[in-house]
């Protein structure tokens, strides 16, 4: 019996083996989970199109680009409350980056005229210029309204904000040539329970819309050389598109400006400890002290959360996330629909300062992106814009009437992205027909151009703004 049952269990063993072997090599010659996942990378959520990296990125520079990104999202608390970092206000907008900034996106305009504005800002300066150009900040407010106060616990410490700020949108109707009608609206702002004191007619102001944080690391890589090139080109078109020159308090000098409305900001790294200064009430060791008039007692008593309060290796981060944050690829570029609009955009002259390519130079912050085309339909470059988009307060070069040719690409995703369809400025236009009909000045005979065309035309040159 033993006999038989040592053959009999031998035989098993063998084909146990044969079969564990046969698994083996099926195995090894199947990719592994991992392998599986890397080769399949996840679809992006509609919602995060703007959050996405740049290719190419090192894993070093992926590490680099999540910590930015969670500075991004990170939020602000006043000092010693937990919860967040230490240094928010006394008085802000926001207590977050992302509060304005919604998964990088554009502002969203509150239609009711009870709700206090946080994700447009108001800017505000005196007639007149600082010694550098810069506009004259108002005494007691500041250069901007912070709408916000913060509160440490008990209801008695509720610090106030500087002021409440209201919309009110005045609606008109247009007549195309056609016979369509459309109803435009401009907005008309209320001040309201200033607490440092009244703010009078003579007071310059301008509403500013949160504008999109994607594909800035390409923009700061045109060389200057090439936006010149580009208003020397327009000149001879008769069109008048002129660089702003303002203050670069990095390297303390006068330097092209890039960003913001009127290109106020010559750097992305400036841009940003300017906002959390400007919003936040966040020091940083570039603007050091705390954002606190001298009439405002209350704020410049409050114990600083540190200093400075956004630390220089949490402003790397933040600055190389936002130079490697990539632009949405535009879409559906065979479609019939899409390349009739592209060539009614030419047509209408659109192009001539919504100019569709652009060329990096040497970025050495981000050398992923040199020495490539990119389309982001814009030429950085101010045009006055007429006077139903004037807000009457210069900024350095800029004048009253100038603002910075905004992209356009990614344009038709921000509704996916946060809700918001919002453009222009001050955020007034609630469709890309809106927009275009309130462009004047340099930009009349294009808009005249588009109004003419027949509907199913003005449709298609939508289609394609919004396929950018």
């Amino acid at each position: 019996m033993r006999g038989r049952f040592g053959r009999m269990a031998g035989r098993t063993v063998m084909r146990l083996s044969a079969i564990v072997f046969s698994v083996a090599a099926l195995t090894s010659a199947m990719p592994t989970l991992s392998q599986v996942i890397r080769s399949a990378p996840k679809p992006v959520p509609p919602e995060a199109v703007y959050m996405q990296p740049v290719p190419g990125l090192t894993h070093s520079q992926l590490q680099k680009f999540k910590a930015g990104e969670k500075q991004f999202k990170a939020p602000w608390v006043v000092f010693p409350l937990l919860g967040g970092e230490w240094g928010l206000g006394p008085t802000f907008l926001a207590n977050a980056c992302v509060g304005c900034h919604t998964q990088a996106g554009r502002g969203r305009t509150f239609d009711q005229p009870g709700a206090i504005v946080f994700q447009q800002l108001l800017r505000l300066s005196l007639p007149g210029e600082a010694a550098d150009g810069a506009p004259l900040p108002h005494p007691n407010y500041g250069d901007q309204l912070q709408v916000f106060g913060v509160n440490v616990g008990l209801k008695e410490n509720l610090k106030p904000g500087e002021a409440e700020l209201y919309i009110d949108w005045l609606a008109e109707n247009v007549q195309l040539p056609d016979g369509t009608s459309v109803e435009l609206r401009k907005p008309s702002i209320r001040i309201e329970k200033p607490n440092f004191g009244p703010i009078d007619p003579t007071v310059l102001t301008s509403l500013r819309n949160t504008q999109v944080v994607f594909g800035m690391g390409y923009l700061e890589a045109v060389s200057e050389a090439d936006i010149l090139a580009l208003a020397k080109m327009q000149s001879a078109m008769g069109l008048n598109g002129r660089p702003n020159y303002v203050r670069d308090d990095i390297h303390q000098r006068s330097s092209l400006g890039r960003f913001g409305w009127k290109a106020n900001q010559p750097s992305v790294r400036q841009q940003i400890v300017a906002a959390f200064h400007g919003d936040m009430g966040v020091t940083s060791s570039l603007y050091i002290e705390e954002n606190c008039p001298a009439i405002q007692t209350a704020c410049r008593a409050m114990p600083p959360g540190n200093r400075p309060e956004l630390l220089d290796y949490a402003w790397d981060d933040l600055n190389f996330w936002s130079v490697a944050l990539d632009a949405p690829a535009p879409r559906d570029q065979d479609k019939p629909q899409i390349i009739r609009g592209r060539q009614l955009f030419e047509q209408a002259r659109c192009a001539q300062c919504h100019v569709p390519e652009m060329r990096t130079g040497s970025y050495p912050v981000l050398p992923a992106i040199e020495n490539k085309n990119f389309r982001a339909y814009t030429d950085l470059l101010l045009h006055d814009m007429g006077p139903g988009l004037a807000d009457g307060r210069p900024d350095f070069k800029a004048g009253p009437r100038d603002w910075r040719t905004p992209p356009l690409w990614g344009i038709g995703l921000s509704a996916q992205v946060n809700g918001s369809t919002n453009l222009l400025h001050d955020g007034r236009a609630r469709t890309v027909l809106e927009a275009i009909l309130w462009h004047g000045g340099e930009a009349q005979p294009a808009r005249d151009l588009f109004a003419g065309l027949s509907k199913e035309e003005r449709d298609d040159l939508i289609a394609f703004v919004n396929s950018l």
